[in-house]
């Protein structure tokens, strides 16, 4: 062969080497630590990238009414994982728009100072998990993945990502990292009525789950610790209704005035919800704005 052909196919193999170098995945690049206290992991192309959250929310513990032993117990949690001391991953579930991702955010805000971040990530991305606990494993900060609303339908990647990472697999997290996962329901898969005929029933009475069911709540049960919400009563709809007021400058007077458009506006929407009564809270103080 001579020395033309040689330099010609080392330059198509350079060529067939960059090609595939910009669809191969890569690991993702550390962000500007000092920007935020807060992250979010995108896929861009091949590359997974961390981005700094430019306005963090500032919500505040003290701003989150009629939860206080859903609060009471993550904040236990979440201080013994900043002070080093033995913490777990976290599930919350529940009613939707009760405050389980507000909570989440404020204990960031909480223990920010003390080396706490937070990285959001997209169930769609969870299947990188390894890459972004590896890439965060040597720093000096403590790290929650915080992953919302999730929930997963059947041969969703993602699914058995997240199962290894919390069960302590080959690539478990390390010790400066936990999840905190929310969901609107516990199993966190769908469940169909015709699972139900995989339960055995003994002959003294006992009911087992058949593997399929089991295999649904599997996921679940490596969460640690799981903190449930409930739907408010309408007394706790107007303790959060009056809350969120007060934070939008309106005052007692008007607050009480607000009681029953704030009854109606509950019931057109379905719902008496943390997020409805934040809503309604805001329209009402900016149609009373000066007034």
């Amino acid at each position: 062969m001579t020395t033309a052909a040689v330099e010609s196919l080392l330059a198509r193999a350079e060529q067939l080497l960059a090609r595939l170098e910009s669809v191969l995945p890569h690991a993702p690049a550390a962000p500007d630590w000092a920007a935020s206290t807060a992250f979010r992991y995108r896929r861009r192309g091949s590359a997974g990238v961390l981005e700094p959250v430019r306005h963090v929310a500032t919500i505040r513990l003290a701003d989150l009414k009629e939860v206080e032993p859903q609060k009471e117990r993550l904040l236990r949690n979440t201080e013994q994982f900043v002070g080093g001391r033995g913490a777990n991953n976290v599930l919350l579930t529940g009613a939707r728009g009760t405050g389980k991702s507000s909570l989440i955010k404020a204990c960031l805000n909480e223990f920010a100072p003390q080396g706490l971040r937070l990285i959001e990530v997209d169930k769609a991305e969870l299947i990188d998990l390894p890459d972004i606990v590896d890439l965060v494993a040597e720093r000096p900060e403590r790290f929650v993945i915080f992953c919302d609303d999730l929930s997963f339908d059947e041969g969703e990647p993602g699914y058995k990502a997240l199962k290894s990472m919390l069960d302590g697999s080959v690539s478990q997290a390390s010790d400066n990292v936990l999840i905190y996962a929310t969901s609107n329901r516990r199993h966190l898969l769908p469940e169909y009525m015709a699972e139900n005929l995989s339960y055995q029933h003994t002959a003294d009475g006992e009911v087992h789950p058949g593997e399929v069911i089991e295999e649904k709540i599997s996921l679940s049960e490596r969460f640690g610790l799981w903190i449930s919400f409930y739907p408010f009563t309408q007394k706790e709809y107007l303790a959060i209704v009056a809350q969120w007021l007060r934070s939008f400058g309106v005052g007692e007077a008007a607050i009480a005035a607000a009681r029953q458009e704030s009854l109606v506006w509950a019931l057109e929407r379905g719902s008496r919800s943390g997020r409805v009564a934040q809503q309604f809270a805001r329209d009402y103080a900016g149609r009373h704005a000066g007034g």
